[in-house]
């Protein structure tokens, strides 16, 4: 099997840039907020090609403590995303968000790393800095979602537990559809990575099921870590409704 992956040309990496194009005009044809779009499009274009030349000296390094300002900045980007739903409370309840996915993903992420893939080096850069990513991605997402529906639930005067449940069940969403959709509709980074990379796919299946794990369990433990803690932190229905 050939195990070298071809280089993408810059003028062929713009074709891609085409459809969203489109998609970008019909936003702003519906009068959507296209340039909010346009922004995270942008940005996107900046931080990949960034990331690529910084993503050369880390995942080289020896020096444990480069990798850990790496998953600390992980963390607290990912927490100050995923309240972008509920910006006019971002600083009341960044804390918990904070505590929610370095609590859950660092969690999961050692069990992955230190147990399942038994790392030489408990720091790893090669592997501890992609799986973090897929974590916290995955769990600022959910608690984005579960965090926006939550509120919305509180506002329709439903009490903490029906609201909870209304939130969990919708931030669960994608994850649960990425389970059921996986090696049926889509093949995801991880394994398609690993197969382009000349990988036996059998291999690659057994990394995406740890994956798909990891990513379910993390997200899902955060969501549910965040909605915990506002109860905990005696957030009461009245202060949502107020905050809005």
């Amino acid at each position: 099997m050939d195990t070298a992956v071809p280089t993408i040309p810059l003028t062929n990496l713009l074709i891609g840039f085409v459809p969203v194009i489109l998609l970008l005009a019909i936003m702003r044809a519906w009068s959507l907020n296209a340039l909010q779009a346009v922004y995270a499009n942008g940005r996107m274009l900046i931080q990949l090609l960034a990331i690529g030349y910084v993503l050369t000296y880390v995942l080289e390094t020896d020096e444990p403590a480069l990798v850990m300002a790496v998953i600390v900045f992980m963390i607290g980007v990912s927490a100050w995303i995923a309240l972008r739903p509920l910006a006019d409370q971002r600083m009341k309840l960044y804390p918990i968000v904070l505590i929610s996915i370095g609590a859950c993903g660092i969690s999961v992420m050692l069990l992955v790393t230190q147990l399942i893939l038994d790392l030489p080096r408990w720091f790893e850069p090669r592997y501890v800095v992609p799986l973090a990513g897929m974590i916290f991605a995955n769990a600022m997402n959910t608690i984005s979602l579960a965090a926006e529906r939550f509120r919305s639930e509180l506002t329709r005067n439903e009490d903490y537990v029906a609201a909870r449940r209304t939130a969990m069940e919708a931030a669960l969403i994608p994850q649960i559809n990425a389970l059921l959709a996986v090696g049926l509709v889509s093949l995801p980074g991880m394994m398609t990575g690993q197969i382009l990379s000349g990988i036996d796919p059998l291999v690659a299946a057994r990394y995406q099921i740890m994956v798909m794990c990891m990513i379910f369990a993390s997200a899902g433990l955060a969501a549910a870590c965040y909605l915990a803690l506002l109860r905990f932190a005696q957030a009461k229905p009245e202060e949502a409704r107020d905050a809005d």
